[in-house]
């Protein structure tokens, strides 16, 4: 139902620790206009679910039938056909841009009837609000969808009553997003698809998924296929507004059977439920104004609850990479270790590419302060292949900067600049202009200053 703010975990900002960072001389100046532009994806290249069927059933039901606090739903909710979107308040371009292409996604892979409109009263109504006035009303929120507003003031004003509260939902008829326009584009646009997905269909985020945005680990930040496959069921004729969990359960095998015929074909492996415990644990590792000791605790609890449950998926691993970043700058090696520990989880998992991308990121960083870049370029390839599939901007322009101190390591100057340079337009888009402007100006000031020195 709303997108948390997410903790501070870029890779650029790791591997800038790792080494002693260069002054900038005073005379380091970049206007944004010099800047190439902000770049954008190309056709998307969604991959197809790898589960059973039956696993996947399991994951429409949880998905569909409770929040995220756990609170049961007691029937399926969805619109009813032809379904209209419009964009309020005070929206940037890319913001229509890739509302525009989410919505055409929606059209094409999950089968919806779904179209914007420029005025009169939308079934979904996207409010672009700045990020004070969501904060004001949802302190550690992003982004947010609600039931019957079609605008913050609206929410702001109902919220405690019937009409704002899931649970009483029998069908949906009017919703509002509220997402912020003084974010980065990426934000902006990982709000779009994970805030309009969840209007159309799941209100809630399961951890065990690995290859969905209906989980709060934010490693997936745009619609994958199996959530489309999971749109596309919602709203499959089968299934009707007021069904209850056991009639929605019944008729899923052969929704899913004539959708995902593959899935058929795929063998049932059991995954147990994510306990309560752990996720606190994972929240209270990632949560703001905690001290860094109550952190790392919490990440170990989190740990240790993972291997009491026996489990050797991604969720096994997510500790461990989470106790690596909060290590990476006080004791490197630690961190290495703790990298190595969730890996071991992640390679053996299909579907975790991108989990092991965000790996990465990390241990090239630790590689770049030892000296090791060139050893690392291989991995770093092929993470630079995995988040350009996935649209991940911020940590493909990380993962380029990556590259190009790497290939420099290895006396490719010429090739690291065109790298440096290419990453620009993607950080733009990933982090914003400000980021950028600071980002280009600490590498301009590191090569004037190598130059000076040489």
């Amino acid at each position: 139902m709303m997108r948390f703010l997410a903790p501070c975990l870029m890779a650029m900002m790791a591997g800038c620790a790792s080494v002693k960072p260069i002054e900038q001389p005073t005379r380091v100046q970049i206007a944004e206009a010099a800047l190439p532009p902000a770049k954008s994806f190309g056709a998307p290249r969604p991959s197809a679910p790898t589960r059973s069927n039956k696993n996947i059933a399991a994951d429409f039901l949880d998905l569909h039938f409770a929040l995220e606090s756990g609170t049961p739903l007691p029937v399926f909710t969805r619109f009813e056909e032809p379904i209209t979107v419009r964009l309020t308040g005070t929206p940037t371009r890319s913001m229509q841009t890739d509302l525009t292409r989410v919505l055409r996604r929606i059209q094409r892979e999950a089968g919806i009837d779904i179209r914007q409109i420029s005025d009169g009263q939308a079934n979904i109504t996207i409010e672009a609000v700045s990020q004070k006035q969501i904060h004001r009303v949802l302190p550690q929120a992003a982004c947010f969808v609600v039931p019957n507003s079609s605008s913050l003031e609206e929410y702001r004003n109902d919220r405690r009553k019937r009409k704002s509260s899931w649970v009483e939902l029998r069908s949906r008829e009017r919703l509002g997003i509220f997402i912020p326009y003084d974010a980065s584009p990426q934000e902006i646009r990982d709000c779009l698809h994970e805030e309009l997905a969840q209007a159309l269909g799941p209100l809630n985020d399961l951890y065990r998924l690995p290859d969905s945005v209906f989980n709060d680990d934010n490693f997936h930040t745009v619609l994958t296929g199996f959530d489309m496959l999971i749109l596309r069921t919602a709203y499959s004729p089968e299934l009707q507004n007021g069904m209850t969990r056991d009639q929605v359960a019944q008729v899923l095998p052969g929704v899913l059977r004539r959708l995902n015929p593959r899935g058929d074909r795929i063998a049932y492996q059991p995954v147990t439920d994510t306990p309560r415990a752990w996720i606190r644990s994972v929240q209270r590792a990632l949560g703001p104004g905690a001290g860094n000791a109550r952190r790392l605790r919490a990440a170990q609890q989190a740990a240790d609850i993972g291997q009491e449950q026996g489990w050797t998926d991604h969720r096994r691993a997510y500790p461990h990479y989470l106790l690596g970043r909060m290590q990476q700058f006080d004791d490197p090696d630690a961190a290495q270790r703790q990298y190595e520990i969730a890996l071991q989880y992640l390679n053996t998992k299909p579907g975790t590419d991108v989990h092991r991308a965000h790996i990465t990121a990390q241990t090239a960083a630790n590689a770049l302060a030892d000296g090791r870049g060139p050893e690392a370029l291989p991995e770093i390839d092929q993470a630079i292949n995995v988040m350009m599939q996935a649209e991940n901007a911020a940590l493909l322009a990380t993962l380029m900067l990556l590259k190009s101190e790497a290939m420099r390591q290895a006396g490719r100057t010429d090739q690291a600049r065109t790298v440096r340079l290419d990453s620009i337009g993607w950080a733009r888009y990933g982090f914003g202009s400000d980021v950028v402007v600071r980002s280009v100006s600490q590498g301009v000031a590191q090569r004037t200053a190598s130059n000076t020195n040489g």
